[in-house]
């Protein structure tokens, strides 16, 4: 028994990590990726991992993103165990809807004398910031902190009140060893006169409430982190471990990467036809380096391999190319029964489609994914195939002129009109329709007289383009009835050619 005891206060807590972003309209990409680093860290070492709404700065609120946020996460693959959607032991994961936990723990600090009512206007602070300004010196409120307090009663401001200004000194799992002087510590916000908390104050009272033990963060709050530290402090918590993530910079790695540079909403490449395996295994490697050469991850593999301690401190940059190239592994790495019905609902919802009425059957599209699925990089390639006319001979007979038929120096079309005779010769005969019989029918033959000179004529007849698939699998997709039919017509407009 007391064995089992002592195993029991031994035993290491269970690691818990959250996402706690605003709903402030936009799901960016360096909120996807501190989202995914938190999941994997909590996946990693079989703890929870939590989704919290930070909404205590109703202006910039938009209505709607909460929901955005969701789908967001939600066509990631990152999963919540509380969430908006699903309240913890700790009660509601918004913090709009915790406003009397935080006036709580205000009243715990007024206790103590650590928290006090700001009895100055807007107008007066601004006159000592500006008295400030002209003689040189930083801006700190408590400098003007007033020797007595008033009793808050809510309707004004209440501020922490900084007991010991000093150098803070703390470590950060990333980036090691900081501090920063007592400047860096003043007598701060915790409850606005709306009644809302500050983010300062809320999300230590949050994370203290959730059992935070992991924070990821971008290294914007590196410059609060003493403000953080006055407060654990005060309120006599242990920090949870800090971890702040390198920026994400724009391809030109000479600044962060922004809304004027192309970041875009992370649901703008679902829509694009990024597959969402992809852009985890690109944002994990956006800023984390597995120490291997390996690239491509299945999730399985990223959450085996992921480590804090192997994220970088040098930002990393986000290359839309490199994502492409991943995404093209991803899909390659997708069963045909997955690709098939995606390819089948991109081609008969295309408008084009629908008015050139072309008959876009299951059977068809198995046929010819193999061949699409070779020529793009994300799904949404498809439309721009299909706009660019290069999946149009699949679906209706080609138009071209003859003289297109002839391989090149030939001056006239005797030849042609040999070597389309001898092909339709050739494959009438064959009855297992497979890429490969059709090549072994027709290969010695264009070995004989030239491969330019026989598959050349072939192509175009079959595609009416230059550039296109080769022939034995154009011939293949088309059918044995399709392939001969074109071969004829081929022949045919030689004939109006030497008739004129």
């Amino acid at each position: 028994m007391i064995g089992a005891i002592k195993n029991l206060f031994n035993k290491k807590p269970s690691v818990v990590t959250r996402f706690a972003p605003s709903p402030t309209g936009f799901m960016h990409i360096g909120g996807a990726r501190t989202a995914l680093y938190a999941y994997l860290w909590a996946l990693k070492n079989n703890g929870t991992f939590i989704l919290r709404i930070e909404d205590t700065d109703t202006e910039r609120e938009v209505p709607g993103s909460i929901e955005h946020i969701q789908e967001a996460l939600s066509w990631l693959g990152i999963t919540w165990k509380y969430g908006p959607d699903k309240p913890g032991p700790f009660g509601s994961c918004i913090q709009s809807e915790r406003l009397e936990t935080y006036r709580t723990y205000a009243q715990k600090l007024i206790d103590k004398g650590l928290a006090y009512p700001d009895p100055y206007t807007a107008e007066e602070i601004e006159t000592f910031r500006k008295i400030a300004e002209a003689e040189k010196r930083p801006f700190l409120y408590r400098k003007h902190r007033p020797e007595t307090f008033g009793k808050w009663d809510g309707t004004q401001a209440l501020r922490f009140k900084v007991e010991n200004p000093r150098r803070m000194k703390w470590h950060d799992a990333v980036r090691g060893d900081l501090e920063a002087g007592e400047e860096a510590l003043d007598d701060f916000i915790l409850i606005k006169k709306d009644g809302y908390p500050t983010y300062n104050f809320a999300h230590i009272i949050d994370d203290l409430m959730m059992g935070v033990t992991h924070i990821m963060r971008a290294d914007e709050f590196i410059s609060s982190t003493p403000k953080f530290l006055s407060l654990y402090e005060a309120l006599e918590i242990t920090p949870p471990v800090l971890v702040t993530l390198p920026p994400i910079l724009r391809n030109d790695k000479t600044k962060k990467l922004g809304k004027r540079d192309g970041a875009k909403d992370i649901l703008e490449y679902r829509k694009e036809g990024f597959l969402p395996d992809a852009m985890v295994n690109f944002l994990a490697l956006v800023g984390w380096n597995p120490g291997t050469e390996k690239e491509v991850f299945t999730r399985a593999e990223l959450v085996q391999a992921f480590d804090i301690a192997k994220i970088q401190r040098a930002g990393g940059v986000f290359n839309e190319e490199k994502l492409r190239w991943m995404n093209k592994e991803h899909m390659k790495l997708q069963s045909p029964d997955t690709a098939m019905p995606i390819i089948l609902d991109i081609i008969s919802k295309h408008e084009r489609v629908r008015d050139l009425g072309w008959t876009v059957t299951p059977e068809k599209i198995r046929i010819i994914a193999p061949v699409i699925l070779e020529r793009i990089e994300v799904y949404s390639d498809i439309e721009t195939l299909i706009t660019d006319r290069e999946l149009d001979y699949y679906f209706t007979e080609p138009e071209y002129d003859a003289l297109s038929l002839r391989w090149k120096g030939e001056a006239d079309l005797v030849n042609t009109v040999k070597h389309l005779t001898k092909i339709a010769e050739l494959i009438t005969p064959v009855t297992t329709w497979t890429e490969e019989h059709i090549k072994s029918v027709i290969w010695p033959y264009a070995e004989q007289e030239g491969r330019g000179n026989v598959l050349w004529p072939l192509r175009y007849a079959l595609s009416g383009k230059e550039k296109s698939p080769n022939p034995f699998t154009l011939a293949h997709i088309l059918g044995k009835e399709t392939t001969l039919k074109r071969i004829d017509v081929a022949l045919k407009k030689c004939a109006n050619a030497f008739v004129q």
